[in-house]
């Protein structure tokens, strides 16, 4: 459901009254002491705690919902009306505000800058939760709701055209998909940019995603990963993950399935310290695990970068 994409008058003079909590937590690795005492925590830190110390805008903008879609049977995904002076990078998150909801979610965009030059919208894809700003989405949102956003996270892929070429390995668990899907659009965007131009614009290398899921029916994007992926096959490429699938793998994406969790092996084929930039999101502890085994495969920790989601 959804309907032309464009901020209206009440919108535009929207304000909010009280902001409180959300899910999200983000981090670059090396802050050992911070994860440490955010997972040890006996109370879980609401959403602008845990980011407080992180990067955010200072604008909150007014926004419009101006499509919804259902991404699967446990995560809709929502197309948003912004406003105009509105900015993002691939793999940032935003404070979502929401009129009469104490509590201020943490969603980070699926969605590209590109997408927003083009069309003025941004989509962020929320699971079903009993957390509120979750549960409002899957329970009262519709298309006209009018919410508000502020961009934060220091999570993001913005390469300018003097930057070295670098190979990304994105490593998503679950929903922690979100920026990492954002950061392949942009990618893929960057590498339409470079063929236009005969490859003046960014020097863009290579792009490998992992994403692990329980069943192919909680892959999200998948349809048009594997789009990308094929319309870039020397720079491009994916692999799913499924560690709880009971029925059988639709034909067309049996070549990209691979049964059980990642694996040190597939990590090592897509790692070179001198060149790998990796972007990690998912639970923390596939996010651990997967950490300490990349740097066991010789990646610098400085070129890990991770995201976690409680």
């Amino acid at each position: 459901m959804s309907v032309p994409c464009f901020l209206s008058a009440a919108v535009r003079s929207f304000r909010l009254s009280s902001p409180a909590t959300g899910l999200l937590c983000c981090r670059l690795l090396g802050h050992s002491s911070s994860i440490r005492r955010n997972m040890s925590s006996k109370r879980q830190m609401d959403h602008l705690e845990r980011t407080a110390s992180n990067y955010r805008q200072n604008t909150l903008y007014p926004a419009e919902v101006c499509g919804i879609i259902n991404e699967s049977d446990t995560v809709k995904r929502l197309r948003i009306a912004v406003h105009p002076d509105f900015i993002f990078k691939a793999g940032q998150w935003v404070d979502f505000f929401i009129p009469g909801v104490e509590t201020v979610g943490g969603f980070s965009m699926c969605s590209n800058p590109g997408l927003l030059q083009r069309e003025g919208v941004i989509e962020l894809a929320v699971k079903y939760t009993k957390h509120p700003p979750a549960h409002w989405v899957h329970t009262m949102c519709t298309v006209g709701s009018s919410v508000a956003m502020r961009v934060g996270g220091e999570f993001f892929f913005d390469p300018s055209p003097s930057d070295p070429s670098v190979d990304l390995l994105l490593v998503a668990g679950g929903v922690g998909i979100n920026p990492l899907y954002s950061v392949l659009l942009h990618t893929t965007d960057l590498l339409r940019l470079n063929q236009a131009s005969g490859g003046r614009d960014c020097n863009i290398g290579s792009a490998h995603l992992c994403y692990s899921a329980k069943n192919t029916q909680e892959l999200l994007f998948k349809g048009s990963i594997i789009e990308a992926c094929r319309e870039f096959p020397d720079k491009l490429s994916c692999d799913f993950h499924v560690t709880q699938q009971s029925t059988d793998v639709d034909p067309h994406l049996q070549p990209f399935i691979k049964r059980g969790r990642i694996a040190e092996e597939e990590l090592r084929a897509h790692v070179d310290p001198q060149r790998t930039m990796c972007y990690l999101c998912g639970p923390p502890p596939m996010i651990e695990a997967i950490s300490k085994t990349l740097m066991d495969l010789g990646l610098p920790k400085d070129r890990i970068l991770f995201e976690k989601w409680w």
